[in-house]
């Protein structure tokens, strides 16, 4: 028959690791100050989106010149 292990948590290590985590979130609110949880990450889901497309615009330029390129030394139609 296995042997039960033995759990070496008691109830104030539970308690503390909540209040922690309590703690914790209470200073992310201060930090954040006044504005909402999602503001944050909608502001960093709107500049990242900015971001990829000026990196596809770029890229499609790239393209558009190796393409060039190519044509110019006869490897393209």
């Amino acid at each position: 028959m296995p042997r039960s292990v033995k759990s070496f948590r008691t109830k104030s290590d539970t308690a503390a690791k909540i209040g922690y985590e309590a703690q914790l979130w209470q200073m992310a609110d201060a930090l954040r100050g006044g504005m909402d949880a999602a503001e944050p990450f909608v502001d960093k889901m709107k500049r990242l989106v900015k971001q990829l497309r000026e990196q596809q615009t770029e890229a499609a330029k790239f393209d558009a010149a190796i393409a060039a390129n190519l044509k110019e030394l006869g490897y393209g139609k």
